[in-house]
């Protein structure tokens, strides 16, 4: 993040960025308790923004369908409760789905998906907006590359050769 210009210890220092590391199985101690440790930082220091990276583990965490959608359905209420914006990401191959997506997909506003794919010999970026709830959003999917200014964002996709690259 130092590479973007972003310095976090002084939006640390400043009490603007909190940081912090929890286990997936501290995650779940953490619904099972409703929020604790964590509900106090974020009442404390007022946090009206939270980025989980990543819920992928966590989902894995359960055995079955059921108690998947329901830790996640317990996140998703936690952090509404605490009226935060979230950001989730999620790992997840497109042609080998282990369940862990289909909880989320329901329940989040919006989902972005960014591939990294091998196309005609060389690795490519793109993004599109699968569901934006709400709200009327591009349907093309775009070649984004990431630089030291940040992120990118390229031209439509035109060229039929490439989709059939996509997942």
């Amino acid at each position: 993040m130092n590479e973007f210009g972003w310095d976090l210890e002084k939006y640390e220092k400043d009490g603007k960025f909190v940081f912090l590391e929890y286990s997936p199985e501290k995650v779940r101690s953490m619904l099972e308790e409703g929020g604790g440790a964590i509900e106090n930082v974020v009442i404390k220091k007022n946090i009206s923004r939270i980025i989980i990276d990543s819920v992928t583990s966590f989902a894995l965490m359960f055995d079955n369908e059921l108690e998947r959608r329901e830790a996640s359905l317990s996140l998703f209420n936690l952090i509404k409760k605490w009226n935060c914006t979230s950001i989730l990401t999620l790992e997840e191959d497109p042609d080998n789905k282990t369940g862990a997506s289909t909880n989320v997909e329901f329940e989040v506003d919006t989902i972005i998906l960014i591939y990294f794919i091998r196309c005609r010999g060389k690795r490519h970026r793109f993004v599109e907006i699968l569901k934006m709830r709400g709200t009327k959003h591009s349907t093309d999917l775009y070649e984004f590359d990431i630089t030291d200014k940040g992120i990118a964002l390229g031209k439509t996709v035109e060229d039929k050769e490439f989709f059939k690259c996509m997942p």
